[in-house]
């Protein structure tokens, strides 16, 4: 199938691009032309392979609030730029948060992104951002995306320092593949950088920017493959040394020293994988060869995969586990109580046990405290059998029973409320995605270790407007009246805040905004108690989180606003 020169939907990517040729090699092999330096909102220069210079045209007059066909409400503005803006919004039908790119039917490039944006959704790889609707309407045209919330630019991963090589591993073996089969497809990027390749929560890769992107640019190549193919070699090179394979600094990451052409990942950074070192050499070949070695280039994403392919595999590292510290007798425990210590090198004698008491005075010693042992035995067991006769006598008598009527001397006294049990729960979905719904019985399954945990959002405390609110309804078996509940949280921080709603059923038929509210309660520790505002009973009680705090990454859940739940006990 013929190549198509057209790239895919990246939202908001209006940051910094270098060029994906080695700037030491002014003519490439197969005629790819350097790509444009970084851009400004002001001035963009020409892509690869002769991009076209489209006049401005007026963005159209958008705002928070603005519903494209009544139905995907815009909420914030990501990118504005050359006619065109990509915003945040929220799909009203189905609850859930998009990517919108807008521009004017009468953009030059409209007609472009159009057949881009239908030939990405026509291809559904899960390793891409999907199209989820592209449309012409009241003199705009706009594409609709999937939103990640969970998920991780690769900009933000390089942050903190180069990928594991099992990771960038990963990540290259995961990308290559995924653009070899839109290649097959007839479908190229063109535009691929650490801004639009993503890590889920899950640990999957996705990629941002098909069919779509390098059309909204008016970017274009003679030779889409190789373009991919050498942009594949610069997130391999920029994950195993953390520096971006060209001079100038590009995408949060600095450039190579001036002069030094383009050098092997490990000649830049010490205990790079070589196998990888080689590999992102071959994919960024200049003129049929690579800068330092030999290999055969990589000129498009198939031949990359195939070259991974025939890599021996890298394993995940080992975890590291510490071993618990030697025991450690102390001297008393050793019968050096007392005595200095030994100088260095000199060898401490060890001292003798004691000799066994075999002396006459050892003999009496030893019978006197036989005979004391004996008659302590024989007092405690009378006294031990004359209370229990004397509770025989009394039990034939009395018949203890518990009273509450008001006049005892406890009266006055709050006594603690009777624990209720839980007879079954169900997430409750609001709008948009579930949070954990087969963990939602470890909240009350009496193991503290275990936990039902929101996703990660962006922004908090507050979960609005991602999220009306998260929870859990619980099933008490029937109605009881419910004085106060216990809940146990994973993350502390500023601020968690729980509501107690009573409703109808484990699937509530009415919204939050119509139920009975028992009580509400905010904490910053890890632990929250919700005392009921006013007596009410139910059999069903919706355990509501509108606020969770900022706490920091742990197991598949990067750091973020989220917040888990460990265990919950209602008590009437």
């Amino acid at each position: 199938m013929a190549e198509r020169s057209t790239a895919a939907v990246d939202v908001a990517d209006n940051s910094g691009d270098e060029p994906l040729t080695a700037k030491a090699d002014q003519s490439t092999s197969d005629g790819v032309a350097h790509m444009r330096k970084r851009e400004t909102d002001g001035d963009e220069s020409p892509g690869g392979g002769g991009t076209e210079h489209p006049e401005k045209a007026s963005p159209p007059e958008l705002h928070s609030g603005h519903k494209l066909a009544r139905r995907y409400r815009l909420e914030e503005c990501l990118t504005r730029l050359d006619g065109f803006s990509s915003w945040r919004a929220v799909d009203e039908k189905l609850r859930r948060a998009v990517g919108v790119h807008v521009l004017p039917s009468d953009h030059p490039r409209a007609r472009s992104v159009l057949a881009a944006a239908r030939s990405s959704a026509l291809l559904g790889d899960p390793r891409f951002v999907q199209v989820l609707d592209a449309v012409e309407e009241n003199d705009l045209v706009y594409v609709v995306h999937e939103w990640l919330p969970d998920a991780t630019e690769l900009t933000t991963l390089l942050a903190s320092g180069p990928l594991e090589a099992h990771d960038a591993y990963q990540m290259v073996t995961h990308v290559s593949q995924a653009m070899a089969a839109a290649h097959r497809e007839g479908l190229s990027h063109l535009r691929l950088n650490p801004g639009t390749v993503l890590r889920t929560s899950s640990g999957q890769w996705r990629i941002r920017g098909l069919a779509v992107n390098a059309a909204l640019r008016g970017f274009s190549s003679d030779t889409p493959q190789r373009t991919d193919t050498e942009a594949l070699g610069a997130l391999l090179y920029a994950a195993l040394t953390q520096r971006w394979p060209y001079e100038d600094d590009a995408f949060g990451l600095s450039g190579l020293p001036k002069g030094v052409g383009l050098i092997a990942p490990d000649q830049v950074r010490a205990g790079v994988h070589r196998g990888l070192s080689e590999l992102s050499m071959r994919a960024l070949a200049n003129n049929g060869a690579t800068a330092s070695r030999h290999e055969s280039p990589c000129t498009t994403p198939e031949e990359l995969a195939k070259a991974i392919g025939e890599m021996p595999r890298i394993r995940p590292p080992e975890p590291a586990f510490t071993a618990p510290p030697e025991y450690q007798r102390t001297t008393y425990q050793q019968g050096t109580y007392g005595r200095p210590s030994a100088r260095p090198g000199v060898t401490q004698p060890v001292a003798a046990p004691p000799a066994p008491l075999q002396s006459r005075t050892g003999k009496v010693l030893k019978w006197v405290v036989s005979a004391l042992l004996i008659a302590a035995l024989g007092l405690g067991s009378w006294q031990l059998a004359e209370v229990l006769m004397d509770q025989g006598g009394k039990s034939n008598d009395t018949h203890p029973t518990q009273t509450n009527d008001g006049n005892d001397k406890n009266g006055g006294k709050t006594k603690p409320g009777t624990p209720l049990k839980i007879q079954g729960a169900q997430e409750f979905v609001a709008s948009g995605d579930p949070q954990a719904p087969d963990d939602v019985a470890k909240t009350y399954d009496g193991d503290r270790s275990t936990f039902w945990r929101t996703k990660r959002y962006n922004a908090g405390p507050k979960l609005a407007p991602y999220k009306p609110g998260v929870g859990i309804v619980y099933d008490l078996g029937s109605a009881k009246e419910i004085s106060t509940a216990s809940i146990g949280l994973r993350y502390g921080g500023d601020h968690t805040t729980v509501h107690l709603y009573a409703a109808d059923s484990l699937t509530p038929s009415t919204g939050v905004d119509t139920m009975k509210e028992i009580g509400t309660a905010t904490t910053s520790g890890t632990s929250l108690t919700v005392k009921a505002a006013k007596s009410m009973k139910t059999q069903y009680v919706l355990l509501w989180i509108t606020d969770v705090p900022k706490a920091p990454s742990d197991g598949y859940s990067g750091a973020g606003y989220k917040q888990a739940i460990t265990d919950v006990t209602f008590a009437s």
